[in-house]
């Protein structure tokens, strides 16, 4: 039923300077070394886990103790940069942040070029981001029921953006078509950045994203909220109606996580280096500020447990893909 579409590369040295009450209570990987930390973001500047890792970018420099090199590798829902990614060196060097789309891909893609979870170290998932649903303003819906009527009315004579085919924003899309029987035509991107571009340019009308990524243009007017596709209310928009108190009261995606990886083969002691650095970047004071303020919520999992998230959030995907019918070359 659905079907297609898999870079601009945007680097960024970011956040440094080693801090000797850091480095105390969080080894750095190579204390005092002057090698950068790489992280690959396979996505596009401007989406969500984008706009996390920036601004913990700071606090992750400290942390580690050396230069913290950011740098974009979008494509193919994730799969260009974390290709990049699982050959590296494992020397605790190159770490990369992925999104629910690293463990849904294997369901989307007959052909995959690495083992989602064999071929990577899951360090931690670090924490979660809420979704939303939005539309452009010349769009006559302010709420669900005016969008699901507009919908119904002109069946595919509006579309909705996502990221990529068989992105976690892609599927948030399709079960709110399911969920509310209405029907628009799907239009991939390669990447947030991009989609959200044309949704405020009116190239397409709708899309479910991440909220940190859309607050400003929420704030400025360029895009209007209809609803959060999480159970409950963000903190950080309460004004912003859940779906499913709007009348679809079966809708609900939890959210977008974010979790950092490593490549393959990584030793035990790198490997709890580099959890301890995160997560003291992460919960540190100025960091939990700024999540709280994009509406994310952040706790960092250990090793162990991120991998057993990675297993069980593949099986549950692997549903989803199923019933929305989504399959890739």
């Amino acid at each position: 039923m659905h079907t297609i579409l898999p870079p601009m590369t945007r680097r960024a040295v970011l956040g440094f300077g080693a801090c000797a009450a850091a480095a105390a209570a969080c080894p750095a990987l190579a204390q005092g070394s002057d090698k950068p930390i790489r992280f690959i973001l396979p996505i596009s500047a401007g989406s969500g886990v984008d706009a996390i890792v920036r601004a913990a970018s700071v606090a992750l420099g400290k942390a580690f103790g050396q230069p913290v090199v950011i740098e974009n590798l979008p494509g193919a829902g994730g799969i260009t940069g974390t290709s990049v990614l699982v050959k590296a060196a494992p020397d605790g060097l190159t770490l990369g942040m992925v999104s629910n789309n690293h463990v849904i891909n294997p369901a989307v893609y007959k052909k995959m070029p690495f083992d989602a979870i064999g071929d990577v170290t899951p360090i931690s998932v670090v924490g979660a981001t809420p979704l939303v649903l939005v539309v452009n303003p010349k769009l006559p819906a302010k709420n669900v029921k005016e969008l699901v009527a507009l919908l119904r009315a002109k069946p595919e004579g509006y579309n909705y953006a996502s990221s990529g085919n068989g992105t976690i924003i892609h599927l948030a899309g399709e079960m709110f078509m399911d969920e509310a029987g209405v029907k628009a035509r799907h239009i991939p991107y390669k990447g947030t950045g991009p989609m959200v571009t044309d949704m405020i340019a009116g190239q397409v009308e709708m899309g479910v994203v991440a909220l940190p990524a859309v607050q400003p243009h929420l704030r400025s007017g360029a895009l209007r909220a209809i609803g959060l596709c999480g159970p409950a209310r963000s903190p950080a928009a309460p004004d912003i109606p859940t779906i499913a108190e709007q009348g679809l009261p079966n809708y609900a995606v939890e959210g977008g996580w974010f979790a950092v990886i490593g490549p393959p083969k990584m030793q035990a002691a790198d490997v709890q280096r580099v959890h301890d650095a995160v997560a003291a970047a992460f919960t540190s004071a100025e960091v939990r500020e700024a999540m709280d303020k994009q509406g994310n919520i952040i706790k960092p999992t250990s090793p162990e447990q991120a991998l057993s998230y990675f297993r069980s959030e593949a099986a549950r995907y692997a549903a989803l893909v199923k019933k929305a019918n989504v399959v890739l070359e």
